[in-house]
């Protein structure tokens, strides 16, 4: 998984800093970690990720993500479906405004931009969403 995460960014991911979670993360759990963290699975509602840097769910997220919790502005949350209940970078907090359903249909990308957190599609890595160096 390391290799894809590291072809996929052009870079190379320290074994230390970055943790693989290989399940569904359900109502009630937390994961929690200083490094990056990415998930094979769903983040269920009511499930928290807390990361010190990016956040890659490679699945559905619908919980609560927190990426860079130790105040770095650069990370990223990225999903195939990004459908959070809460989603934070840094100090930065959003989530969808009620009672609107958006149901993305190809991966999206969280991030910062001017002081914002924006959401967009993943689709060129021309750009480095995925800052893991």
């Amino acid at each position: 998984m390391t290799e894809l995460v590291e072809a996929t960014c052009n870079c190379k991911i320290p074994d230390n800093e970055t943790i693989l979670v290989q399940r569904t993360i359900r109502s009630g759990q937390t994961v929690h970690y200083s490094g990056h963290i990415v998930i094979l699975g769903d983040v269920n509602p009511g499930a928290e990720i807390i990361a010190g840097g990016n956040i890659m769910v490679l699945g559905c997220l619908r919980g609560i993500a927190h990426a860079g919790a130790l105040g770095n502005q650069s990370t990223v949350v990225a999903a195939f479906r990004l459908e959070p209940t809460q989603l934070r970078i840094a100090n930065h907090i959003t989530r969808a405004p009620d009672g609107e359903t958006w149901q993305p249909q190809q991966p999206e990308v969280a991030r910062i931009k001017n002081g914002v957190v924006v959401i967009e599609k993943l689709q060129s890595m021309g750009e480095r969403y995925l800052n893991f160096c």
